[in-house]
């Protein structure tokens, strides 16, 4: 976990050193070892350092290559280094170090933009190549690793600054940044809950998304616009073939194996999350299959609300495999202490109240280790969320039906559903009822996105103001249609597998781990997203991700024997909070001064009387309002810390 930032002036005028140092040093949680800058005629480089590989001075960034023509400022990990060291060595290339940052260089000298084919790991990276004035910057394969962008207008004629870093506050010093509420994308975030790339929630910026790199040409065009391109796609074949499940598990595990040896590749102390479910399990087990790294340190976050704690699960896992297991809780008074914490780090709104847990598990880890691995990915790959069995229930009964009868029991079972009690357990009656009936009239995945919306475009409607009702248009689910008809998916199922891929891992698994982790120095690893692991996915059948209502089918298939069938076959569940239920106790004074009629008026933004209410029937026991509120209430904390109303 490092943090990058940078500035290039077409001019060639000398870059401001205080306004490098000032982005650089917002950074500074995700890099406490230290910091580096590199500056030249018209561009400044900024590095903070989490130390992981190669703790020596050698490994200090911005890091140049022979000539110190190509420097480079990187975050993440590139895990067969190893390899692409002794490849450009036997080319010519000169190594300084042993970090694995120095492939980035040397191996840009050698390839070009083809260095992109051929490192694997995670990743965000900006190359300044001196000889042809030309920045390249570019993002990992499933958008492990996060860069903000922003060309900068100026007067006087002269061109564009051009700004980038890994979070949107290492933008907030540069002079001309516009930093008012992009509304299009507020839009975005009241729908998915976080903002899709390419948008971010300011005007005056944007982000690549996964597997995107950009270039900047400025030899021949000092004016010259940021070229965006997609670099790799997950690789859906053409059509399936049948596939033996041994088989298939058998190279399952393999990969899985190998991707995890791969991650415990570390100079510092590394452990692993450990929820007590499939996949953070699977880690711990081919950890231990792998030799440990010194004995495994796991790590879990418990609640005091019983329908939400899986420690319990965690602990048989933990005896299991005999590692070193530390848990801590969470209660509704430490949820208010750790809240505003993680409010002034989210520089960008993410409406996913699990960071609060997530904040807390790295925060508890990283008092004991530098490198945690955990299990993100496993859900997306194989079709491990409720709603994969939601669909299929969908396709089952209402799809099938003549549309004036689906449209009519649907209708019977929403007036029904509005008669069930407002419950506050996880996955309540209620809550999943409704929730389903919320997409039940789509198709793929947008019916999806409906499922996991806070609020729906038409619902939006009356949640904002006049005022920026005049200033949007078009329907923020439009961005998932333009994805799948990009999709090489061949099968309606892949499609659904594509969406959660690059909407809801990049947009919101990611970012909450990454965000949560880089606020204490942690850094955190996915061996899930391996680059082979996510191949072979694609590769299934579907039925080998779900079958029948059987959900992550060939992954259970894999570690059966290996893990308790206890933990194989126990329900899903999510790293959940107990939000609906502490909104009415412990969390609604706040609530009340946050979305009181009067603060939300003077902004401007939202109507105060739908606002009240939401806030209302949630508290009375109407309605469970828990996704609206807290995307709400996320919101206006990130517009009290970070941001500025148009």
């Amino acid at each position: 976990m490092c943090g990058i930032a940078g500035l290039v002036d077409p001019s060639g005028a000398a870059i401001d050193p205080d306004c490098l140092a000032a982005m650089t040093r917002a950074l500074a949680p995700r890099g406490p070892d230290g910091e580096g800058f590199w500056r030249a005629a018209g561009v400044g480089l900024g590095h903070r350092r989490l130390s992981v590989i190669d703790l020596s001075a050698a490994g200090t960034q911005p890091m140049g290559g022979e000539d110190d023509a190509v420097q480079v400022t990187f975050n993440g990990e590139i895990y067969n280094f190893a390899g692409l060291v002794d490849e450009l060595g036997a080319l010519g290339h000169t190594f300084r170090s042993r970090s694995d940052t120095e492939v980035l260089v040397h191996g840009y000298e050698e390839w070009g933009e083809g260095l992109l084919d051929r490192i694997d790991g995670m990743f965000a990276f900006a190359i300044w190549d001196s000889r042809k004035k030309r920045l390249f910057a570019a993002r990992d394969r499933m958008g492990k690793k996060p860069f903000y962008w922003a060309q900068i207008p100026r007067h006087n004629g002269l061109p564009p600054l051009f700004a980038f870093g890994s979070e949107l506050k290492a933008l907030f010093p540069v002079p001309g940044l516009d930093r008012s509420v992009d509304y299009e994308a507020l839009q975005r975030y009241l729908s998915f809950e976080y903002v899709p790339a390419p948008r971010a929630i300011i005007k005056g910026a944007r982000k690549l998304n996964a597997a995107e790199c950009l270039s900047l040409d400025l030899g021949a065009d000092p004016f010259a616009v940021p070229r965006v391109r997609r670099y790799w796609d997950l690789p859906f074949p053409d059509a399936h073939g049948p596939r033996r499940e041994e088989e298939a598990a058998e190279e399952l595990r393999s990969l899985l194996l190998r991707a995890v040896k791969r991650r415990l590749v570390s100079d510092v102390p590394l452990g692993v999350f450990l929820s007590g479910g499939i996949d953070s399990s699977t880690v711990v087990a081919l950890m231990a299959a792998a030799g440990g790294h010194g004995g495994i340190k796991s790590f879990a976050i418990g609640f005091s609300d019983a329908s939400f704690d899986e420690t319990s699960h965690a602990r048989v896992v933990a005896e299991r495999f005999g590692t070193e297991h530390r848990e801590d809780r969470l209660t509704p008074e430490s949820l208010l202490g750790i809240l505003p914490d993680v409010m002034r780090f989210m520089d960008e709104p993410l409406a996913d109240a699990s960071i609060i847990p997530t904040y807390l598990l790295a925060r508890f880890t990283r008092k004991h280790v530098t490198v945690a691995l955990g299990g993100d990915g496993g859900d997306e790959l194989f079709a491990g969320y409720p709603t994969f069995k939601a669909e299929k229930l969908a396709r089952d009964s209402y799809d099938l039906l003549p549309a004036p009868i689906a449209r009519f029991g649907a209708d019977l079972v929403r007036r029904l559903a509005e008669r069930l009690p407002a419950g506050t357990d996880y996955f309540s009656l209620d809550f999943k009822v409704n929730q389903f009936l919320r997409g039940i009239s789509a198709k793929g995945p947008r019916r999806h996105q409906r499922w996991m919306s806070s609020f729906l475009p038409e619902e939006q409607t009356a949640l904002l103001s006049s005022q920026v009702r005049g200033q949007v248009s078009g329907d923020p689910l439009d961005d998932v249609d333009a994805r799948a008809s990009e999709t090489s998916a061949r099968d309606s199922w892949d499609t659904i597998m594509d969406y959660y891929c690059r909407f809801y891992l990049t947009g919101d698994i990611n970012v909450k781990v990454d965000r949560a982790a880089s606020a204490v120095g942690l850094e955190a690893r996915a061996p899930f997203l391996d680059t082979d692991v996510v191949n072979f996915a694609c590769r299934l059948p579907p039925s080998l991700r779900m079958d029948g209502t059987t959900t992550k089918k060939i992954l259970k298939t894999a570690m059966r024997g290996y893990l308790p069938d206890d933990i194989l076959d126990r329900r899903k569940q999510g790293f959940g909070v107990p939000v609906a239920r502490w909104m009415k106790t412990d969390l609604l004074p706040m609530l009340k001064e946050t979305l009181h009629p009067d603060k939300i008026r003077r902004e401007g933004i939202f109507d105060p009387k739908e606002v009240t209410r939401i806030l209302d029937e949630h508290v009375e026991g109407r309605r469970d309002h828990r996704k609206q509120l807290w995307t709400l209430l996320v919101f206006e904390q990130w517009l009290h810390h970070h941001g500025r109303p148009s």
